[in-house]
């Protein structure tokens, strides 16, 4: 993705996060390990473990000291890094917001 793409998701992801009515940051944040839990358990489906899987290895890419520009590199070497840490948040955040909402509708009885 480019650096246009990632900064137009980052800015989707603010825009979701401070619409009006929808769940905060840190009900977001909270919200994580319940989602995963739920869809390693298979009780939420919305989060396909393909995705998830591609989230973990967001993860190890970006605590991995292993690179594809190393971070020895000035600055590009910190910008793969800062894609795949941009890219994990946004879906994080996105995906958590429609497990927050999933949970409300779940609660509330309006799913089957």
């Amino acid at each position: 993705m480019s650096k246009a793409g990632r900064a137009a998701a980052a800015y989707r992801a603010y825009q979701d996060i401070s619409r009006p009515g929808s769940p905060s940051l840190m009900a977001r944040l909270r919200a994580v390990p319940r989602m995963i839990g739920g869809s390693l358990r298979g009780e939420y489906r919305d989060l396909g473990k393909s995705k998830l899987a591609l989230m973990g290895l967001g993860v190890l890419y970006i605590v991995s000291p292993i690179d594809v520009l190393p971070d020895f590199l000035p600055l590009i070497g910190v910008a793969d890094d800062f894609g795949a840490f941009l890219w994990l948040m946004t879906s994080l955040f996105g995906e958590s917001g429609r497990y927050v909402e999933w949970e409300r509708k779940r609660l509330r009885g309006e799913l089957a």
